[in-house]
């Protein structure tokens, strides 16, 4: 990499990508159509996108990527369900999949001041899993483009949904989805973290193993872990021990009692139970309350019909987010496409 190359990643510029917690401009979904996603399920998710799209415009902006031909039937689902179309915005923006978190950009701001830019790395439909994905790609450079942003392109696969991070310096990831082989076979992990640091302005990356299973994204960290605070973690945990969850969750749960922050201290860590596994054709699916939502003055989080989890789960997220209102999101038929709130959204920081 060459001097002038270095000296103009987003991170020396002075970029770096804010936590979720910290103050949106707008939260970014990409409408559902393709059925495949939801093989035998489509039918109820476009209605399920537009009551979620209706909880968050009571606190913020949603814009949407949507092909021109979706858009009225969408918009009218949203207004169905509620939604205050004055703070709803679509984009003719084609997409292949419904997943933003992972096509959409990724957002970074410089403190200084004030811009905010797109990071546009490459999509590979989770290791070249389920191609088409060329309209997807495509995400980022349009929206930049649309909102006037400057765009930082990487030609590293990465998706948003395999990274979190503090807002202050940290990143955490998963080995399982970025050293994987089907992601950047070229690239060694030290290689993956400076890439990292460099354009989103992180100083450290933090490992954990492995992800849930049942998750098609090769361990995805927004099914597992989660900051909620600079110096704290929100873990889900498996504590049936016959369940193959149960060993690679406390593996992980090990790591995290053993990282420390920039100031020598032991992390807050607050546990999550795992929802009773269920499945659809013999597959199960990889239903996890770590997929939960961070939006101006609330949190969206996932519940899957199983009334004494989904509740306890509510209070302990809501007691990591003091001063947000908990909005519960029914994800029963969303978690049939292998991904709920997190994974199909994407957050533009003020």
């Amino acid at each position: 990499m060459s001097a002038s190359k270095f000296t103009n990643t987003p991170a020396a510029l002075g970029f770096r990508m804010p936590a979720e917690w910290e103050p949106q401009a707008a939260l970014w979904l990409s409408w559902p159509h393709n059925r495949e996603t939801w093989p035998g399920q489509f039918r109820p998710i476009p209605g399920v996108f537009a009551g979620i799209v209706a909880q968050i415009s009571r606190f913020e902006p949603v814009r949407i990527n949507c092909a021109a031909a979706l858009q009225p039937r969408a918009r009218r689902l949203c207004g169905q369900a509620g939604a205050d179309l004055t703070r709803v915005t679509f984009y003719n923006h084609p997409t292949n999949d419904a997943w933003c978190r992972d096509h959409g950009p990724i957002f970074v701001r410089n403190d200084r001041s004030r811009e905010v830019a797109v990071t546009d790395w490459v999509h590979n439909a989770w290791g070249n899993k389920y191609p088409p994905y060329d309209l997807d790609n495509q995400i980022p450079p349009r929206i930049a483009q649309k909102l006037g942003m400057r765009r930082f392109e990487n030609d590293m696969v990465l998706e948003g949904g395999s990274i979190d991070v503090n807002g202050q310096g940290l990143l955490l990831t998963s080995e399982q989805c970025l050293l994987n082989k089907n992601r950047n076979p070229h690239l060694f992990r030290e290689e993956i973290e400076r890439n990292l640091m460099d354009y989103l302005g992180v100083k450290q990356v933090l490992w954990v193993g492995e992800g849930i299973v049942g998750d098609d994204t090769d361990g995805h960290i927004d099914d597992i872990t989660r900051f909620f605070k600079p110096d704290g973690f929100v873990t889900v945990v498996e504590p049936n021990k016959r369940d193959p969850n149960h060993k690679l969750l406390e593996e992980n749960l090990e790591r995290l009692k053993g990282f420390r922050t920039p100031a020598g201290k032991k992390f807050d860590i607050v546990k999550l139970p795992m929802p009773k596994p269920f499945g659809f054709r013999g597959q199960q699916v990889p239903a996890s309350y770590a997929n939960f939502l961070v939006i101006n003055g609330a949190v969206l989080v996932p519940q899957f019909r199983q009334k004494k989890r989904d509740a306890e789960v509510c209070a302990i997220i809501g007691n990591c987010f003091p001063g947000r209102e908990v909005i519960p999101i029914d994800c029963y038929h969303l978690i049939w496409g292998l991904g709920t709130l997190h994974c199909i959204s994407q957050q533009q920081p003020a």
